[in-house]
């Protein structure tokens, strides 16, 4: 009986290793989405270089990006280039400035180069909830009825690009 208990810490470690070992398995930036399939939501919220309001229905009409970023993120600044090359390409994007402020974001732009189309403020982070958005970059496939087809947490580059929404948007 004594040498039985023995074993018992070995098993408590590979039962904690088993579970550890599944989490660092998932690939953190293949967040669920509840979204994926439904209606982008609703908002009213100002540009970052006027005070118009754009709302979901400014957007909707054809497919587009909505990429998720702040000047407090260091990962916006590496998938910068990457953005102002799809844009240049021809796709579509928009950004939602996060939690950020107007000053900081507009001189982040000028300094960076601007690859949105418009770029909504989202100061408070509402639109960023409805959404499920965990912090930036994240990025959304939408498409021209305004339903979201794919989610990205984490940084848009080539490779994201080819694998996740290339794909999706050949296919519309």
């Amino acid at each position: 009986m004594n040498r039985i208990k023995l074993f018992i810490p070995l098993l408590v470690c590979v039962v904690i290793g088993a579970f550890l070992y599944k989490a660092l398995d998932n690939d953190p930036s293949v967040l669920p989405s509840a979204l994926i399939g439904k209606p982008f939501p609703e908002f009213n919220l100002p540009r970052l270089k006027s005070d118009t309001m754009v709302t979901r229905d400014d957007l909707i009409g054809e497919p587009f990006l909505l990429n998720v970023w702040a000047t407090w993120c260091p990962t916006c600044v590496s998938e910068h280039p990457y953005l102002g090359a799809l844009a240049e390409s021809g796709i579509r994007i928009v950004g939602l400035n996060y939690k950020d402020e107007n000053q900081k974001a507009l001189g982040w732009l000028k300094r960076l180069g601007d690859p949105y189309m418009l770029n909504i403020v989202d100061a408070d982070g509402r639109l960023g909830l409805h959404l499920g958005v965990y912090g930036a970059p994240e990025t959304f496939l939408i498409d021209k009825n305004g339903i979201i087809l794919h989610r990205r947490a984490g940084d848009l580059n080539a490779r994201v690009w080819k694998d996740e929404f290339l794909p999706i948007l050949q296919a519309l």
